[in-house]
């Protein structure tokens, strides 16, 4: 766990780029990082502009873009108290020893039971149910995430577009991504946006959407990185990407951990991969913007320098991470581990992650949104 820093020294967020952007992954119950990165964020005077996430993501996007800033963290809390009411006792230091094996009890518990306010598993398996209904295509029935969301989101209030709004899924017939956007024309956000976003199989059934099927976004990809970064090609931003998966560990020593650690690897960001193709593009455009310098300045005013001085403007982002790492008593089954004293020692984690991050000495440099494409990871 991230150990608490005093937040007295960290430097408040001043806002010098265009746009700044809270990246959320999916991840099922270590979800409760990103609502303590948001705490976090607060306390440093961080007030994105947009907010996109897949799956669990998505959710939390969803509590923060469907709220107003003074309720945000209330409505988030209230909903992680909810899915973590199955095991609401806090354990006591006492039973550090058996956390593992409590860890692992939750999960079997979310299994079996379900997850208040979230799902419950369906009265019949789904190979004797009719084929193409619902009950035939997922071992747990969503209707209550309907309703919490429903509760706790304000829809008239992301599609007023006062905050920028996007939820990743993927069109089933296709296997394509799709972003749910509120900036997009004639887009009416909706819950079954949001639980498109999170619907993952065989779990959960897909959603239909104008009559159309979508999976979890995190099918295809994990985070909604490439898709802030591909949205404009002159963007200036500076981005908060919260990640549920840590793509480094250490080498498993048991089956339990191989398959955690396939898990992590599977479902972390790729965060180099995708700066790293953004960065061989910025280099490239500065390169164009040194030949046009070059050029006599007749040529100046011809249409097509013209374009390409504007192709050669490039990005100003910075990237920073903010990573969950793993937590002593993990297991392969962290993702769908609602208890909570699991709950309360991610929320803990992500909000002393932040705290960290605001007084380190890059912090200040990571604000300013230089030229190019920067990525940081503060507290490595």
């Amino acid at each position: 766990m991230v150990k608490p820093v005093a937040t007295a020294t960290a430097e408040r967020y001043q806002q010098r780029a265009e746009h700044t952007v809270l990246v959320l992954q999916g991840g099922g119950a270590l979800g409760a990082y990103q609502a303590g990165v948001y705490e976090g964020l607060t306390e440093v005077g961080f007030a994105p502009d947009w907010v996109t996430g897949v799956s669990i993501g998505a959710i939390n996007a969803a509590l923060i873009a469907g709220n107003p800033p003074e309720t945000r963290i209330a409505k988030l809390r209230e909903f992680w108290e909810r899915v973590s009411a199955g095991m609401p006792l806090i354990a006591p230091a006492a039973f550090d020893s058996m956390r593992r094996t409590l860890n692992m009890f939750s999960a079997s518990s979310s299994a079996t039971f379900g997850v208040p306010g979230f799902y419950f598993p369906r009265m019949s398996l789904p190979f004797f149910a009719a084929e193409g209904t619902a009950s035939a295509l997922s071992f747990y029935d969503t209707t209550p995430l309907r309703n919490t969301l429903l509760e706790l989101v304000d829809f008239d209030r992301i599609n007023a577009g006062t905050m920028r709004f996007a939820v990743g899924a993927v069109h089933v017939r296709s296997g394509n991504s799709i972003y749910f956007d509120n900036f997009t024309p004639d887009m009416v956000i909706g819950p079954e946006h949001v639980m498109a976003s999170g619907a993952l199989p065989p779990s959960f059934a897909p959603v239909t959407i104008k009559g159309e099927a979508y999976w979890d976004g995190g099918i295809v990809c994990n985070t909604p990185l490439w898709y802030v970064l591909d949205d404009d090609p002159h963007l200036r931003a500076l981005i908060l990407q919260v990640d549920l998966f840590s793509a480094r560990g250490e080498m498993p020593v048991n089956m339990d951990e191989v398959l955690e650690r396939q898990k992590d690897i599977q479902y972390s960001s790729k965060t180099r991969m995708n700066t790293n193709r953004v960065q061989d593009l910025e280099a490239l455009r500065e390169s164009l913007a040194r030949v046009l310098e070059r050029l006599p300045a007749k040529l100046k005013s011809d249409p097509d320098v013209k374009a390409l001085a504007r192709v050669a403007e490039g990005r100003r982002v910075s990237v920073v991470q903010l990573i969950n790492r793993r937590l002593e008593h993990s297991s392969q089954f962290k993702d769908n581990e609602f208890s909570r004293t699991t709950v309360h020692a991610l929320w803990a984690s992500g909000r002393d992650a932040v705290r960290q991050t605001a007084v380190h000495p890059d912090w200040r440099k990571a604000c300013a949104a230089r030229r190019g494409l920067h990525a940081y990871d503060l507290i490595r």
